[in-house]
């Protein structure tokens, strides 16, 4: 069931996707995507590592608030550009938090997975206190802005997005879900219809199709960020990012480890930036084994 949380006049919607009595864990989701696409069976070996889960939408995209039209162009150039921003990355991160008040959660661990692993970076440097752990996966560093951001980038993807053109109708929105998994899968990695169904279904049955909405992506990355830098994270941080992905290179894994004290870094080998079901009881594992470290562990103070 679809709940709202409010920041100011935007409105937050997330869903508790079960395992209720166990640790809280807000998931993060990625540029232009929704709630729902975290598979259902990464959900389930979370909720099996006796996890509370909850996913949200960020603002632009699903059932979140949609702000005003603006002239942005396409993500890339809304990195690259200097034009005044829809909203701030600091917006991005009290969003994060307000669904952390509708749910009555004091603190809880943080999964973001690409542009969540980005803004749940960001939250545990402007929100300290509401993060008990921080695991980012397949993200590039906070501390990166603008033109830096390229030195992390694999440009030969972005062409191919570019090109897909697939009609609005339930069909295409399937075909362009599967050309999108396959561009951010790992070379060789078979991609069909059954990775994605799900995601679409639940899409079309919800009336939203983000990962078409290029403005909003623009805006969403368009977000700038005038808070600290990571050397001031103080939850207990995992870093995880595949080593064949075709979008983003392993440099921005090791980047964001050795800049966030006692990060420790997990690369997968034969992984892209997909969510593939081959890797869905890994991270659960990875994130369950973070947890426990963190409630052996004394509070740490950041420094920066």
């Amino acid at each position: 069931m679809t709940r709202f949380a409010h920041n100011g006049r935007i409105q937050i919607a997330f869903e508790d996707l079960g395992g209720a009595g166990g640790d809280p864990l807000l998931l993060v989701t990625g540029l232009g995507t929704t709630r729902f696409w975290w598979p259902d069976g990464l959900v389930g070996e979370l909720v099996r590592r006796r996890f509370h889960v909850v996913a949200y939408d960020q603002r632009d995209a699903g059932q979140s608030t949609r702000l005003p039209d603006r002239r942005v162009g396409s993500p890339l150039s809304a990195l690259l550009r200097r034009a005044a921003p829809a909203y701030s990355a600091e917006d991005l991160t009290d969003d994060a938090v307000a669904v952390l008040d509708a749910l009555g959660w004091e603190r809880a661990h943080l999964f973001g997975y690409s542009m969540g692993g980005l803004v749940a970076q960001r939250t545990a440097i402007r929100h300290p206190e509401r993060v008990q752990t921080l695991t980012t996966s397949s993200a590039v560093p906070s501390d990166a802005k603008g033109l830096s951001v390229l030195r992390y980038l694999r440009l030969a993807p972005l062409p191919r997005f570019a090109r897909l053109h697939h009609p609005e109708t339930p069909q295409g929105n399937l075909a362009l879900a599967v050309a999108v998994a396959r561009i951010l899968a790992s070379p060789g990695q078979h991609i069909d219809e059954r990775d994605v169904r799900e995601f679409v279904q639940k899409e079309t049955a919800n009336q939203v199709a983000s990962f078409r909405d290029r403005k909003a992506q623009g805006r969403q990355i368009g977000a700038t960020w005038h808070g600290g830098p990571l050397a001031r994270i103080a939850a207990p941080t995992l870093v995880l990012h595949g080593e064949h992905d075709p979008l983003l290179r392993v440099a921005a894994a090791r980047d964001i480890t050795a800049a966030v004290p006692g990060a420790r870094l997990r690369t997968l080998p034969g992984v892209g930036h997909f969510l593939a079901r081959d890797i869905w009881a890994t991270y659960a594992n990875e994130l369950r084994a973070l947890a426990d470290r963190a409630d052996e562990q004394p509070p740490t103070v950041a420094h920066g």
